[in-house]
């Protein structure tokens, strides 16, 4: 078993490897054994007798990114032999910590979340903790740093994400005119790294004005009320920058229905509806936050933990980053394809 736990530590460690046992939905075995990762220890942990218990959830499945996600996360799953039980944030701080103070009464082998909001679910989380139970955290950071003795992080690089987007989008327009961005919710890590991105590539473009900055809390409703205000206040908006694709697919709806031509869009996540809109040229770029690897990742993260006892920093790092690329008409294709088939 300990030869067993010593290869799960390398699909851990190595990115390239995870990336491939991505595919294990549609091809387990083949993949797993590319990936360095024994199939006869996925057999293993499945007649050990009952599967691990894992609570895990995200900030709302409304959400393509958080959606596709849970899929990623429940064929890893039955891969490894856990049971996940889903908490769903409902794109909501005050719901999520509603669920997670009900998941803090239970007993879980491991714990994975996305949070909503930095620092708003410090108690329940706190609770889980002391019971001895690792806690993933995904996406976005539970709390500020060392408030939460959390197993790992699992996250993508969002500042960079919002400078490569908002470099294609500023570019596009001709470096000149009016744009907005819409932000997703701001007590979301993300969300905050994905402004700066944004702002510190804006420097590069003095003939650009910044008209107007406000969360829609990666509500797509929310994005159409803040949309319809926008167009009829700014009749000469030349683009948008937004800190998902779901809201930029959402604000071209109305763009449409309005009538409007002329506004460029940019997104992130590089979701399948997305990608597609990249190819059809309804949005200037997007960029892969590899929602199926963050997922994936961190159950096999969460059994490292409960099976081997890995803690940081000897074992799991305490920081694991998911990045992915910019994608535009000259990549979507593949990436459209590689969603479609294997959940990468």
């Amino acid at each position: 078993m300990s030869d067993d736990l010593d290869k799960l530590d390398e699909v851990v460690a190595s990115r390239r490897d995870v990336f491939k046992a991505m595919g294990a939905t549609a091809v387990a075995g083949a993949l797993l054994a590319s990936a360095g990762f024994d199939p006869a220890m996925a057999q293993e942990l499945k007649a050990s007798g009952s599967p691990l218990k894992c609570a895990m959830g995200n900030a709302g499945l409304q959400a393509t990114w958080c959606a596709q996600g849970k899929q990623a996360a429940e064929a890893w799953a039955k891969l490894m032999n856990v049971e996940i039980t889903w908490f769903d944030g409902e794109l909501s701080a005050t719901k999520q910590r509603a669920t997670v103070d009900n998941l803090a009464t239970q007993q879980w082998d491991f714990v994975a979340l996305q949070t909503f909001g930095i620092g708003t679910l410090n108690d329940p989380i706190n609770k889980v903790i002391e019971a001895g139970t690792p806690v993933i955290a995904m996406d976005t950071m539970m709390a500020p740093e060392g408030e939460l003795a959390i197993h790992t992080f699992i996250a993508p690089d969002n500042i960079m994400m919002g400078s490569v987007t908002a470099n294609a989008l500023l570019s596009a327009i001709g470096g000149a005119g009016q744009v907005v961005m819409t932000q997703g919710a701001l007590g979301h890590t993300g969300a905050q790294g994905r402004a700066k991105g944004f702002m510190e590539v804006l420097k590069n473009f003095p003939n650009v004005e910044l008209v107007d900055e406000q969360p829609a809390d990666w509500d797509v409703t929310k994005v159409a009320r803040i949309w319809d205000s926008l167009l009829t206040k700014f009749p000469d908006l030349k683009g948008g920058f937004f800190h998902n694709d779901d809201m930029a697919l959402a604000a071209n709806n109305v763009i449409k229905a309005k009538g409007r031509t002329g506004i460029m869009l940019s997104g992130i996540d590089a979701m399948p509806p997305a990608v597609n809109a990249v190819l059809e040229g309804t949005l200037v770029a997007t960029v892969r936050n590899p929602s199926c690897r963050i997922h994936g990742w961190s159950v096999a993260a969460g059994v490292a933990a409960a099976v081997g006892g890995e803690k940081p920093p000897t074992d799991i790092p305490a920081f694991i980053l998911a990045d992915g690329p910019v994608i535009t008409k000259d990549t979507a294709a593949g990436h459209l394809w590689l969603q479609k088939n294997f959940l990468i």
